[in-house]
């Protein structure tokens, strides 16, 4: 009877979605005991450059009580402090009749651009208590209108002819491109003197270098980011940066510079390069909005007026590296009083077309600092560093050298038996160098070009470019600085077995070192958004990290990136076109359909399905005329499955269960997206369509007397049975075919990049969790062990960690999901949003003792915690958010709960 009381009073208010406004200055007599905490706006805390019209404002809530939720809330924005706890003259939402606190949109009067707006909110609970609202957040909005750009010119040293133009980009040697990007690009300074002579307000810089930049103000650099603006289709669009820069400003006279580098906007063909452009050549779009005290207002734009120079940095590549020549230093260039006489005007250029967009994503920050464990200096000409961690980033030096040396810095991965820097695998030449100018001691690091590395290899060089003795200059220090997305960690885990703790650790590092601009395949050879990978670890990815922002990000950069047949290429941006498999295989494509479903299903926005809708109904077309009676066979498959040969195209699998599969899958999930938003005919249709799929499917590869998919291969049995293919009157002997062939194969995996994260899903879905165990929880064979044993510190790209390959990816990573979904036992309900509905149902895999696992959702931080007792006893810790309501599963027991602290012994 208490659990039916228990589940009825969830439900009473989870019916209560609907939203009821009430209007009035007298809202309500009572109020919860809960506060509103950790307000958000676009799921930033008082961010600046909000580029959305209809921000959406998420809250969660804090309350000592068990069993809070909420009832209701109320909204209020206005253009200050002041007039918000007076006279909202913006937004008032009323008292709005909803559980509710992730992304309630503005629906209030239209947004100024360049403007700061403050709100707050208040909320109704079940429980009766103290009138109280959240204490006040901001956010700043951006450029809004594309006429807020008009005044602004995009500005560069030099303009690139369109003879000598290379876009799309091509891979490559180039040589058929004859006299086309063979000049190094100039890495521009660009700077521009004005005056104030009023006291300021406030001040926002809205910036936008191609392909990257760094901006400062009166000398000092104004933030600490790396690899600004995020990358893009820079002819779709460019994305700018917001600067609160209000305390860089001076009474009196002023300065702003930036250096700009080429980024992907030109890739020139020397050194190591993935592929060739040559769009435009660097090039700087920038607009200060300065406010004063008296209410007046100017703008300063990049023009014709601007003065440019060639900077210190003499080469710089995404893919070949970074020269720095301290000669050509123009000291106080970004200052007042610099003598600029040598200096010429920009040159203004047409751009590329794109539309300027706020920069959504996190920026790239630098998130940790090696220092060497080793260093090799047996040789005296080239001494090796040894940072520990395989990692992306970049080299930091002190050192000091006499006037015409250079010091060169050669990162890598691995070493060759000789213990020197080994790049074959990862894209050779790369390096980093600088000129010495004096003997005056130098702390330098590059700006603008990253590397996969763990060893870094340091050579000093004489004016005609030979190696001479290390010991020619003072070498102070080599570090090794770590570079990622800025997105913030919102999950750990832990466990009593060793080398589960470094398969985590394995993994998070491969996902650690390719979360960048986007979510790269490897941060060295390629650096390219292969969108299999953004699927497929999606959710290993968003337990230890909030992804909503990065993950809007790549979506756009799909919508971008679609083909007018709606063809969705497999990278995106698509910097460069590849062919055959590598530009169209469905299991890449589909990221278009999954990845907007995941991040719906994640943080419990709709609005990025309806962004997403007309792509995804375009790729499920495109699909469509690709089939032969609903079959698809192409592609690339399983990639990188263990098989006879080395790994590649699917081996063990044949493509059509894959490239069908997500066909179905996509169909079905698109049936889904369509229900969400209302569209029930579409919907009725995809159901129909997935439908017709499933029946070629199994007619196609489904043996009915010996209930095996296919040729019996791993991910052959796992596609159909994840993806709801197969019958369910043969579910549990398909199920069981699969297990005793993974058993009869000594739990040795051979599934690939596509079909393991199906093999652990479909086998955690259906209770064989000591499977896992016993596939994973090895070194003897190909996989996370193997690795490890090999010496990997970041997960690599095949399983066997060969050094043909590279040995920092993050695919293949998808036991991490389990040790969340599995171990910790943190995941959703069916048909929860957002987090909204916790299921929380731990396995007790024997082999391990405890586990501690938390992840901090949309609506508030989920932890559990367990550990073995004395006869078969599992002692249980559960936290569960307010605001939530729960079912545990655990060993003997089920509880359906809502928000509070449990603790329970079960039975094993």
């Amino acid at each position: 009877m208490k659990k039916r009381l228990i589940f009825l009073f969830a439900s009473v208010f989870y019916s209560m979605l609907f939203l009821h406004p009430v209007f009035g200055s007298d809202i309500s007599k009572v109020m919860p005991q809960a506060a509103p905490y950790d307000l958000r706006c676009q799921s930033l805390k008082d961010p600046i450059g909000i580029g959305e019209a209809f921000p959406g404002f998420s809250w969660k809530l804090s309350s000592s009580e068990k069993s809070v939720i909420q009832t209701a809330y109320q909204v209020v924005v206005a253009s200050s402090i002041e007039r918000l706890d007076h006279d909202p003259d913006l937004w008032n939402s009323g008292k709005i009749f909803s559980n509710k606190s992730t992304f309630i949109h503005y629906a209030g009067k239209a947004l100024q651009s360049a403007a700061k707006y403050y709100w707050k909110v208040k909320v109704w609970t079940n429980k009766q208590g103290k009138d109280s609202w959240s204490e006040p957040a901001y956010f700043i909005t951006g450029l809004l209108k594309t006429d807020d750009w008009k005044d602004a010119k995009w500005i560069a040293f030099a303009k690139l002819a369109d003879s000598l133009k290379v876009y799309p980009g091509v891979p490559g040697s180039g040589d058929q491109l004859g006299n086309k990007d063979l000049e190094r690009a100039v890495v521009p300074y660009f700077r521009k003197g004005f005056s104030i002579h009023k006291k300021i307000a406030s001040a926002y810089a809205y910036v936008c270098g191609l392909g990257q930049y760094a901006f400062y103000l009166n000398g000092k650099r104004v933030d600490t980011t790396f690899l600004n603006p995020a990358w893009s289709d820079y002819a779709k669009r460019d994305y700018y940066n917001t600067y609160d820069v209000t305390d860089f400003l001076n009474n009196g006279d002023n300065v702003m510079g930036a250096v700009v580098a080429p980024g992907f906007l030109y890739i020139n063909r020397e050194r190591y390069h993935k592929l060739l452009i040559a769009e435009e050549y660097p090039m700087l779009r920038l607009k200060l909005v300065i406010h004063y005290t008296d209410g007046a207002a100017n703008e300063i734009v990049t023009d014709g007026s601007w003065r440019t120079y060639p900077s210190a940095v003499t080469f710089s590549s995404v893919y070949g590296g970074e020269d720095f020549d301290a000669n050509k230093l123009q000291n106080g260039w970004n200052l007042e009083g610099f003598n600029g006489a040598a200096w010429k005007k920009a040159v203004v250029v047409r751009g590329t077309g794109g539309k300027m967009k706020a920069q959504e994503s996190y920026p790239v920050e630098f998130n940790e600092v090696f220092y060497p464990v080793h260093i090799d200096s047996s040789d005296k000409k080239l001494w090796v560093y040894d940072f520990g961690q395989n990692t992306s980033g970049i080299v930091r030096f002190s050192a000091a050298g006499k006037k015409g040396l250079t010091i060169r810095i050669i990162p890598a991965e691995l070493l060759k038996t000789d213990n020197t820097p080994d790049q074959d695998a990862t894209g050779r030449p790369y390096y980093w160098q600088y000129k010495f100018k004096d003997s005056e001691p130098v702390r330098w690091q590059p700006s603008f070009s990253y590397y996969g590395f763990r060893y870094a290899g340091v050579e000093v060089l004489n004016s005609d470019g030979e190696p001479v003795d290390i010991n020619a200059i003072r070498i102070n220090a080599v570090h090794s600085l770590h570079t990622q997305n800025g997105a913030p960690q919102v999950g750990n885990f832990s466990c009593s077995d060793t080398l589960f703790n470094k398969i985590f650790q394995l993994i998070r590092w491969g996902i650690r070192n390719n979360l960048s601009n986007v979510a790269t395949d490897c941060p060295h050879r390629e650096k390219l958004g292969w969108l299999e990978e953004s699927h497929l670890m999606g959710n290993s990815i968003q337990y230890n990290y909030d992804i909503l922002r990065f993950y809007t990000k790549i979506i756009k950069d799909m919508i971008d990136a679609q083909l007018p047949d709606g063809l969705v290429p497999d990278i995106a941006p698509e910097y460069v076109v590849f062919s055959g498999g590598f530009r169209d295989s469905p299991e890449w494509g589909s990221a278009c359909l999954l990845d907007p479903w995941y991040v719906y299903q994640w943080y419990g926005d709709e609005n990025i399905l309806q962004k997403s809708y007309s792509m995804m109904k375009r790729y499920v077309d495109y699909l469509g005329t690709k089939a032969d009676h609903y079959l698809l066979a192409y592609g690339l498959g399983d990639w990188y499955d263990i098989g006879p040969n080395p790994p590649g195209v699917s081996q063990l699998t044949p493509l059509g269960v894959t490239a069908t599969g997500f066909y179905y899958y996509d169909a079905k999930i698109l049936g889904k997206v369509a229900a969400v938003l209302h569209h029930e005919k579409e919907a009725a249709y995809y159901r129909s369509l997935s439908d017709s799929i499933r029946r070629a499917f199994n007619q196609k590869y489904f043996n009915p007397a010996s209930k095996v998919y296919a040729t019996g291969s791993q991910t052959s049995f796992a596609i159909p049975l994840y993806f709801g293919i197969a019958p369910v009157k043969y579910k549990k002997q398909i199920l069981d075919n699969l297990v005793d062939s993974i058993i009869s194969h000594h739990y040795a995996l051979t599934a690939g990049d596509i079909g393991f994260r199906y093999l652990m899903q479909t086998l955690e879905d259906n209770g064989y969790n000591e499977v896992i165990y016993k596939m994973n929880n090895r070194e003897d064979v190909p996989g996370y062990g193997y690795q490890i044993k090999k010496g990997a510190t970041a997960l690599t790209e095949s399983w066997m960690a060969l050094r043909t390959v590279s040995n920092d990816h993050m695919m293949l990573g998808h036991l991490m999901e389990w040790f969340y979904s599995g171990l910790g036992g943190i995941r959703q309900q069916e048909g929860s949003v957002g987090y909204k509905k916790i299921l929380i149902e731990p396995q007790f895999v024997k082999g391990v003792n405890w586990v501690n696992c938390s992840y901090n959702s949309a609506y508030g931080e989920i932890s559990v915690q367990w550990k073995r007792l004395a006869g078969d006893k599992i002692q249980l810790h559960v936290e569960i958010p307010t605001n939530t309501v729960a079912k545990i599963v655990a060993g003997n027991k089920t509880i359906d709960t809502v928000s509070g602290n449990y603790n329970m012994v079960v039975d094993e």
